[in-house]
């Protein structure tokens, strides 16, 4: 089974539902440092996602200006 990748916009969803189930404390204990781990993942997910969107860009940018 192939894993879908997961677009900016639904990781972010993601980070902001954990981060209102710790805000509200909807999470047990037990679970916070698995959706802790999964933010870190989601967070990085988004990192390379806008560096590469910058990368994109800025070669765009330079051909442009050939």
């Amino acid at each position: 089974m192939t894993k879908k990748k997961m677009s900016y916009s639904e990781a972010m969803g993601e980070i902001e539902e954990i981060l209102q189930q710790i805000e509200n404390e909807e999470l047990d204990v037990d679970d916070l440092s698995e959706k802790v781990k999964r933010v870190s993942v989601l967070i990085k997910t988004c990192k390379d996602k806008l560096h590469k969107t910058e990368e994109e860009v800025e070669a765009i940018l330079k051909e442009m200006d050939e």
